[in-house]
């Protein structure tokens, strides 16, 4: 033993420290959303088996970090609730009741803002933000089932896909009033905005593509097609302002697009309807739901293959886990 290492542990002796080896560290779980079973399945990443399985209202969709990173927001459509989770320890903090049909769920850069998308209602909430819990200021009607949302970097505006009438809706956060809408193609689901606040990306769960608009000027249009695979439907961004995953559900894909050239790079198998994902922290793994399947799988990036999967609930939707690479 080193002499720096022995005076280390001198000192951790003589100030009652107990010293545990990094490799024992405990990691923060995979949580994993399952939707028909009201339910949350608790995921240790180490053993990969499912720790707990917490009850929540009636169809959990999505799910969304505090700004403060304190507390794992969970979103129950049919329950009209959020439940507030502990992103370390996985504890309920509590519920918040009366949020109508929250379905999707966002922040604004700011942390002034909390939205939701009211799916099978046709509207979307506004609603302020103080830290803790949110105030709701208006409803606006939008269209035939409202699905995901994005807002930009600037908090100015948000854009939300209505699924059943294959549309792109753009709405001022400042006055909470639509300023456009332009047609997609069919059943438009998750979009992804490019860093540079040029382009929008739109997965098309009814078509095999993602559709690309350019929102750069005050008309937007759509400029084209990436091929990806039946049924592409949710996007994670890697975090290096480049590439994006889109999770095709119908051909049981993972596809990797290249932003600037709008081109699919890599594909990786990802069998059972592949959903929502989640990437981990060194960025080779994907955490994704099999939605089919009812298992979260775990796919290796680098050497393209499915590692492994673990079994959940019924229909598993949204995945997130606290130690995961930047979006």
């Amino acid at each position: 033993m080193s002499i720096v290492r022995w005076r280390g542990v001198v000192a951790a002796l003589l100030l009652g420290v107990q010293m545990v080896p990094a490799a024992h560290a405990v990691a923060p779980p995979v949580f994993v959303l399952n939707s028909l079973d009201a339910s949350i399945s608790v995921i240790d990443p180490q053993t990969w088996r499912e720790q707990a399985r917490i009850p929540t209202g009636k169809e959990p969709h999505h799910l969304y970090l505090t700004p403060d990173e304190k507390s794992l927001i969970v979103a129950n459509a049919l329950g009209d609730t959020l439940t507030f989770v502990d992103p370390r320890t996985a504890q309920v903090q509590h519920t918040l009741r009366g949020i109508v049909d929250p379905y999707h769920l966002r922040f604004s850069p700011d942390m002034r803002w909390l939205v939701t998308a009211a799916n099978r209602l046709d509207h979307i909430d506004f609603y302020r933000w103080d830290g803790s819990s949110p105030t709701l200021v208006k409803r606006v009607p939008t269209g035939r089932t409202p699905s995901h949302l994005w807002i930009d970097s600037h908090s100015t505006t948000l854009y939300s896909t209505m699924q059943d009438s294959d549309e792109l809706v753009a709405i001022d956060l400042a006055t909470q009033t639509v300023r456009w809408r332009i047609p997609t193609g069919s059943m438009p689901a998750d979009l992804y905005g490019r860093p540079d606040g040029k382009l929008l990306f739109v997965g098309l769960t009814g078509g095999d593509s993602v559709q690309v608009f350019d929102i750069s000027t005050t008309q937007p249009r759509s400029i084209g097609n990436i091929p990806t695979g039946k049924g592409a439907h949710a996007f994670r961004a890697l975090g290096d302002g480049r590439h994006l995953l889109v999770s095709n559900r119908v051909a049981n894909t993972i596809s990797k697009i290249d932003m600037q050239n709008l081109s699919v790079v890599e594909s990786y198998p990802a069998p059972g309807g592949p959903d929502c994902m989640d990437v981990s922290a060194d960025g080779r793994l994907i955490f994704v739901s099999s939605r089919w399947a009812r298992r979260l799988t775990v796919i290796d990036m680098k050497e393209k293959k499915v590692l492994r999967q673990v079994n959940v609930g019924k229909s598993p939707h949204g995945v997130w886990t606290l130690q995961h690479a930047p979006r």
